[in-house]
């Protein structure tokens, strides 16, 4: 916890100024972050509890923060918001700052962090030659540089996990009705979430505790004694052998912990994620902002545009089929969660390049929602972690453990294996 707000702001000031384009949309003044940080330390020498007092985070730019532009990283899309989105409101509320609004693929549409053309692509700490990860480009770079500790993204098919893969990260998903979604640009609301980025789980839980000021359940009984982890009977590497070495290690050393793992058939949950982009449920898209990118098309990315405006052809028949499909995948998989508490998974299989990413949009960012997708169709919780670092880059062999929690807290026994192992940088998805 900071105890001079003031003097972190200074600091944050500074390395922010130093860092590459392509990472923020929008920086606060220094004048307004100052007054934010004496107005906190004010409340503090009061006696006034705030637990995330002189924390600064920042914000991805669809998500409104009262005064500063939102373009969903389209600038002639930006409007200026009077209030902040929920979400923003509570982290304001825990004592946290503000620094500003950081970078994304158009519209949240897109994984890999190279869909953004006015704002650039993000520089990848680690090496940037590879994607940041999308859609929450920005904030996963900001995390990951040392600008801030914590920053807001948003997850609808894997943008709060895939750029926590690529860079390093913690990226946490929760459920869809924990965290408000109300000032956030709608990509598909049937799916979208609010999601947190930080460099350790312990952050990422303070973090989301914060955004649902004690709506979570902390009851240690609710927290298997024994962990039931599901791995997948098969895994599709896109040729990578080295992300599934990374993955193999990672089961090694959850069995040494003494988790069950369990063999579980992981095809009825890729149905479910593929239907998201490969079915008449992309009509959602063009009904959130389809008719914007429809009448400024020079103003959105190609293949942002591609995806989105022939979505506009599905018929209200293809819709309803889609969307009872997806109740007969819910429910064909709400079984298997009888007999475990969470799926270990890679949160990516593959790490491309931003080469390959800007010459091959849409196929790169099918296949690094290949693991991620099903999490927002099915309305489950899942956390991206780093466990060890792969020889190309930081690939997600990190875990994504993907579970039904509402909480998105995992078991305490994966949550010290995490930390122990979060030091070698390797990406899980859970």
């Amino acid at each position: 916890m900071a105890s001079d707000a003031r003097a972190t702001v200074d600091d944050v000031l500074a390395r922010v100024a130093a860092a590459p384009m392509g990472i923020w949309t929008a920086v606060a003044d220094e004048a307004s972050l100052h007054a934010r940080a004496d107005e906190l330390d004010a409340l503090a020498a009061a006696g006034t509890t705030l637990p995330l007092h002189g924390v600064p985070f920042a914000v991805k730019d669809n998500i409104d923060v009262a005064g500063i532009p939102t373009t969903a990283g389209v600038p002639e899309y930006a409007y200026i918001p009077t209030e902040n989105a929920p979400a923003v409101q509570r982290l304001l509320d825990a004592g946290a700052i503000c620094v500003g609004k950081t970078n994304l693929d158009q519209f949240a549409t897109g994984l890999s962090g190279t869909r953004s053309p006015h704002f650039g692509t993000p520089p990848n700490p680690i090496d940037p030659t590879f994607i940041p990860g999308g859609s929450s480009s920005g904030s996963a770079v900001a995390v990951a540089s040392g600008l801030v500790p914590l920053a807001l993204g948003t997850d609808t098919a894997g943008s709060g996990r895939v750029p926590a893969a690529c860079c390093g990260i913690v990226g946490l998903k929760p459920t869809r009705a924990l965290v408000s979604t109300a000032g956030v640009v709608p990509a598909s609301p049937s799916f979208d979430t609010v999601s947190v980025f930080a460099r350790t789980c312990a952050d990422a839980a303070r973090g989301l505790d914060a955004l649902t000021a004690g709506g979570r359940a902390h009851d240690a009984a609710q927290w298997p004694t024994v962990p039931r982890v599901a791995v997948p009977r098969t895994l599709e590497w896109f040729g990578d052998d080295d992300g599934r070495a990374c993955y193999e290690d990672a089961l090694a050393l959850l069995a040494k912990q003494g988790v069950e793992l369990h063999e579980i058939d992981l095809v009825p949950f890729l149905e479910a994620g593929g239907l998201l982009y490969g079915s008449a449920l992309l009509a959602e898209r063009y009904a959130s902002f389809g008719a914007f990118v429809r009448d400024h098309p020079d103003a959105v990315d190609t293949a942002v545009r591609s995806l989105v405006l022939p979505a506009a052809d599905h018929t209200a028949t293809e819709a309803f089929t889609a969307m009872h499909q997806l109740a007969k995948l819910r429910a064909s998989t709400s079984r298997e969660w009888e007999r475990i508490d969470a799926i270990v998974l890679p949160t990516i299989a593959r790490h491309p390049t931003v080469a390959e990413a800007v010459r091959n949009s849409i196929p790169t960012s099918r296949e690094l929602g290949t693991y991620t997708a099903f999490v927002n169709l099915l309305d489950l919780s899942a956390i991206a972690v780093p466990q060890a670092r792969a020889a190309t880059v930081c690939r997600s062999a990190s875990p994504s453990w993907a579970t039904r929690s509402r909480t998105g807290r995992s078991s305490r026994s994966q949550q010290r294996s995490r930390a122990k192992h979060s030091r070698r940088r390797r990406r899980l998805n859970v």
